[in-house]
């Protein structure tokens, strides 16, 4: 499996070959939402929904051993493709390098200048209930 550095890296270098064009920047985003797993019906309830969205946005988080799996849905395919980028760089990880990742992919790809504020906003939330699930789970394993 690749380093958490790595996958930023292949992000970056994806996001280097559309350059400044920004709706193929958009449409790209959405496309890698649709890449998804499926999430389950009975998981989109109130308790999953990440707060501080503009859109709606569940998330769920599974113990796998001593990782951490995520799984995401969206009602908007756009932000349905920000969270897909977060779950490929923080999914299948255990929960100390999910707190301690630098997500330094976001800023190298320009994501702010692409999503606008209030997007920017929610990818915020997300990253921070990514970040509480890892906690949580960290706790647990240490009691």
């Amino acid at each position: 499996m690749s380093s958490v550095q790595e996958i930023q890296n292949e992000i970056i270098e994806e996001f280097s070959i559309l350059g400044d064009d920004k709706e193929s920047t958009i449409y790209y985003i959405m496309e890698l939402g649709s890449q998804l797993s499926e999430f389950p019906e009975n998981e989109k309830v109130d308790a999953n929904i990440i707060k501080g969205c503009q859109s709606k946005v569940w998330l769920t988080a599974i113990e796998n051993g001593e990782k951490i799996q995520f799984l995401a849905d969206s009602n908007t395919d756009i932000t349905k493709g920000l969270i897909s980028l977060l779950i490929r760089v923080l999914s299948d990880r255990k929960p100390e390098e999910i707190l301690n990742t630098d997500l330094f992919f976001i800023e190298k790809i320009g994501m702010g200048n692409i999503i606008g504020s209030q997007r920017s906003n929610g990818l915020s939330a997300m990253i921070k209930q990514m970040k509480l699930y890892a906690l949580a789970y960290q706790t647990k394993q240490n009691a």
